[in-house]
Formats: C-alpha cells, structure tokens, sequence
C-alpha cells in the first residue's frame, strides 16, 4: 500500500502538514548549527552528528508531506512538476547571483558571497541533473501542453503547465511554499 496522499482531505492534514513544514525547518536548522559547530569552534565531529541530524529531519518532512499528498504522485503529475522544476533551477542561477551581488552591495563578507555565487552554479547543476533525468526517463511531453497556458512563480521560477484557477484557493508553489497569487502567467 502506498502511504502517498492518505491523509489528504482528513482530520489530521493540518497536522501532519506542519509536522512536514517543522521537520523541513529542523533539516535547515540542524545544516545551520553543522556549520557554527565547525565554522565558529573547529567542532568537526559535532558538525557531522549534526548534519545527520538534518538529514533524518529532512526525509521525515518529506514522508510527512508525502502523506498528504503534497508532491504528486501519478507519472503525468510527477513528470510535469519535474519539468517545471527543471527550469526553475535554471532560472535560479540567475536569481542566486542577483542576491550575490545585492549581499555584495551590502557588505556583507567575501567569503559569504562567494559561497552563495556557488550555490548559484549548484542550481545551473540541478537544472542540467533534472534534464538529464527527464530527457532519459520522461514520457514524451503531452502535445496538448504546448497550447496550454503557463504560469510562473515569481519567486523561485516554477512554472506551472495547466489552468491554475482549477487549483484550490491554499494551492501553493511546491518548490517555495508561495500563494498561488504570486504565480504570472508566462
């Protein structure tokens, strides 16, 4: 039996929805202290305990997520968030490197902004890894969706193929959790 969307449409949705949003924050939080412990005290050891801290937190906010049927789960779904977020990763080499130029502008440390300007090419990596994969194992993209409408995330880049007024009021973008409102059509 497949665990995906089975609490969807029940009691506990809310719940397990922020059990999905809290572990992704503690997967953030747990990378975050990994890089005090090592950066700011030489704690290398303390650092690995805690980045495997994030990990576990991480894959716990996806199986709840995955409860409630937050990614989909059937293949032209699936197929069509993969595309989307193809592109939204190449999108976000550009947009990670605008905010490096804006964290320059600000002062903010060299070394800090030539870690963002590299997390910059790992987004250009992660578009060129999803294509490959989408390229190798994706059916060929429905015709129909060439005359389908597009709309865009105007905060990470998503885009989204299909009528978006068809998703409910609370649908929101799958890669950065936005409202639907600050999707444009493209």
């Amino acid at each position: 039996m497949s665990i995906f969307g089975q609490t969807k449409g029940t009691e506990l949705e809310k719940q397990i929805a922020q059990l999905a949003a809290g572990e992704a924050i503690g997967g953030a939080m747990y990378y975050a202290l990994a890089k005090v412990a090592k950066e700011q005290f030489g704690l290398d050891e303390v650092a690995k305990e805690f980045i495997e801290l994030g990990n576990q937190e991480t894959n716990h906010g996806a199986f709840y997520a995955s409860l409630n049927g937050r990614y989909p789960y059937d293949e032209k779904t699936f197929w069509q968030m993969v595309r989307g977020l193809s592109k939204a990763e190449y999108k976000g080499e550009d947009n990670i490197n605008q905010l490096a130029d804006k964290l320059a502008q600000i002062g903010v440390d060299k070394e800090a902004v030539k870690q963002v300007r590299e997390f910059a090419l790992q987004e250009k990596h992660h578009g060129e890894v999803t294509k490959a994969i989408i390229d190798k194992y994706a059916p060929k993209e429905d015709e129909n969706n060439a005359n389908k409408p597009v709309y865009i995330c105007s905060v990470c880049g998503y885009e989204y193929t299909g009528d978006l007024d068809k998703e409910p009021e609370d649908y929101t973008c799958p890669i950065c959790g936005c409202k639907k409102s600050v999707f444009k059509k493209g």
